[in-house]
């Protein structure tokens, strides 16, 4: 089940997710106004502040050669492009490592385009901003306005363009054909939009849920809005006025630009590349730019919507689209229009992230300081430290001036209300997707000195993070500046704990979902059923290959395991074994072939059904078993744990979807 759970989040979550939208990412706190009083009213004494570097080319330009090159070694990645803007002033901007194994081609920051995945989102509710400007879209309004097909309704409440853009729509996750390099599998924006409609989970507006689907929802609004195909729209009301000649959202590339995109690469030593990444829906994760192309669209937006003369938007839009929407605590990074914070030191970066299977980019703005940094690498093992680890480098070279609060006491008895737990709202329950969310979980406890872990989540060493409380349900990272912060309900329980992303937000779990419960669980009835197959198998080639003895026989007062709950027993280890199957050749592939993946479950499904089926009769076994005479106390322990066990493998199979729709992941 852990390798299955990995597979599948490979393509759910760390393959699509902005890395700082990955649960307890190392965030940076907001900048303190004044030194936090401690409980005893104290102020913390402001820690002595290293000497700023200047921000200067000379500098940059050492900073960045003597760090990227050993991200791209430790991490096996082929190329990385670079970009840093300072009061519209181009300071650093360059290619590092290769866009073409084979040929040897070297990165051209200018020319060389990496596919940015969800930074697709910018320009996206860019695109929406300039209808609203227009009058054409209404922000607040239901969507269904704007469709041809309908969003079922739930909880009484529309869903608006608002909710897409700040990730409150409430749908849960899809992932159905989400990314692909066959272009022959490419389906129209709305067809997708249609045949993967998710359920929504939590009532529009309340519970951040980060959502591909609400994007590209967005887009197709813009398409039947505009009257032009979502590319086509881009590029002629975005890129085209800002020069923005090494960008599309073509997907596969027109022949015209399709040597200047770069390969993506699993590792630098497997060879050929992944392919062109398809992702679905375009809007959220279809662009693909060069750094200069960047440069542009980043100046644009930081005077007012303007470049040379050019405008995308007027310069209230662009305010009204930086100002914030949703936030859990003012202590926390806030989520704008589509845009989201992400805090270091003095530093207040607006922007987004992007990851598909290869690429893996990063791209902020500092309102205040005029500030731009960008960085893209082509290669699957950037996946992980190296945009964190790159921009706390930058910021504390370059911006370090940061006063760290005081850690606050309160009564241990109060900290462990934080304790269970938790997985994150994006996440799908009615899906097939279900079975990785156990093993997602995060368990957070407290200390006798209150000091709170969460046992998965670890800092950039491998370390498990501590938090301490710096104030009423609010905690920091230890020596970090990442925080935390328990959302209650009405009765005082903490529900919802919010981090420094404000895409997501992580749910209570209830205890039949614990992961240490289901996985116990899981493993126990596995192991109970696996004798009872074992010695099938053994009973059975003994009549084979020992046709002339005499069959053996149960001891007096003992009874072998009845046919109903032998057959159970193989389903359920056949099914078992399928799951494990589908892991192995998901790790094999570097795009995970959704077809595939649903003939897999098409087995997966079908076997659970005929599993609970004869489950039923080892249940009545291991009930009746107990009114019959003359038995050993053995015979009655076996048929009762056979029955338990399938009963637990048939709520297994039910309450995590193995028995479901087979289409819908």
């Amino acid at each position: 089940m852990t390798q299955l759970r990995t597979c599948l989040l490979l393509v759910a979550l760390c393959v699509l997710l902005p890395a700082r939208a990955l649960p307890w990412q190392t965030q940076s706190a907001p900048k303190a106004a004044a030194p936090i009083a401690s409980a005893e009213g104290k102020p913390s004494a402001p820690a002595s502040l290293p000497a700023a570097h200047p921000l200067e080319k000379a500098d940059l330009e050492a900073f960045f050669d003597g760090l990227i090159p050993i991200q791209m070694e430790r991490s096996d990645v082929a190329g990385s492009t670079v970009l840093v803007v300072k009061d519209g002033k181009e300071l650093l901007k360059k290619g590092y490592g290769y866009s073409d194994l084979t040929k040897k081609a070297a990165v051209d920051p200018d020319t060389t385009m990496f596919r940015l995945a969800s930074i697709s989102k910018l320009f996206t509710w860019v695109s929406v901003m300039q209808l609203a400007e227009q009058g054409k879209l209404d922000i607040d309004a239901d969507v269904n306005n704007y469709l041809d097909f309908k969003i079922a309704p739930a909880f009484g409440k529309p869903v608006t363009l608002r909710n897409l853009m700040t990730h409150t729509g409430g749908f849960e996750e899809v992932i159905h054909d989400i990314i692909f390099v066959d272009p022959k599998r490419a389906h129209s924006l709305r067809d997708f939009l249609i045949a993967n409609q998710p359920r929504r989970m939590y009532p529009p507006g309340e519970i951040p849920a980060y959502s591909n689907y609400g994007v590209g929802l967005a887009g197709y609004i813009v398409q039947r809005i505009s009257l032009e195909p979502f590319e086509q729209y881009v590029s002629e009301h975005i890129f085209l006025p800002l020069g923005m000649k090494h960008s599309s959202f073509n997907q596969p590339m027109t022949a015209e630009l399709a040597p200047d995109v770069s390969d993506g690469y699993r590792a630098t030593t497997e060879k050929p590349a992944i392919g062109f990444e398809i992702f679905n829906p375009a809007p959220a994760g279809g662009v693909s730019s060069a750094a200069g192309d960047m440069e542009k669209f980043a100046l644009a937006l930081l005077n007012g919507g303007e470049l040379d003369g050019h405008r995308i938007l007027k310069p209230e839009t662009r305010d009204a689209m930086w100002t914030p929407q949703f936030e859990a605590s003012p202590a926390l990074p806030p989520i704008c229009m589509g845009f989201y914070q992400t805090w270091r030191n003095d530093l207040r970066f607006i922007g987004h992230d992007g990851d598909l299977v290869a690429f893996h980019s990063m791209f902020l703005i500092e309102p205040t300081e005029r500030l731009v940094v960008f960085v893209s690498y082509n290669s699957a093992g950037s996946a992980g430290r190296n945009r964190t680890e790159l921009l706390n480098g930058f910021a504390d070279r370059y911006f370090p001036a940061y006063t760290p609060p005081a850690y606050q006491t309160f009564p241990v008895k109060e900290l462990k209300d934080i304790a269970g737990n938790y997985e994150s709202t994006r996440r799908a329950d009615s899906t097939k997707l279900a079975i990785s969310n156990p093993a997602g979980q995060g368990v957070a406890s407290v200390d006798k000195d209150g000091v709170l872990t969460v046992d998965v989540y670890k800092d950039l060493r491998g370390h498990t993070r501590k938090w301490k409380p710096i104030g009423k349900d609010l905690w920091q990272i230890e020596g970090e500046q990442g925080r935390l912060f328990a959302i209650r309900d009405s009765s005082g329980r903490i529900t919802r704990l919010a981090v420094s992303f404000a895409g997501v937000q992580f749910q209570r779990v209830p205890w039949y979902e614990h992961k240490t419960f289901v996985g116990i669980s899981l493993a126990a009835s596995l192991l109970i059923l696996l004798p009872v197959v074992i010695a099938s198998l053994i009973r059975f080639g003994r009549r084979l290959l020992f046709r002339n003895r005499p069959a053996l026989k149960p001891q007096p007062g003992t009874l072998w395991i009845t046919f109903g709950g032998r057959v159970a027993a193989f389903l359920w280890m056949f099914v078992t074994l399928w799951l494990v199957i589908l892991s192995v050749n998901l790790q094999d592939e570097a795009v995970p072939s959704f077809p595939k993946i649903i003939g897999y479950f098409w087995l997966i499904n079908w076997f659970s059904v005929l599993a609970v089926f004869f489950s039923l009769f080892a249940v009545v076994g291991g009930i009746r078993i107990w009114r019959r005479a003359n038995l050993r106390t053995i015979s009655r322990v076996k048929f009762s744990l056979v029955g338990a066990a399938c009963v637990f493998l048939t709520w297994y199979s039910i309450h995590w979807n193995l028995i479901g729709p087979i289409h819908r992941l």
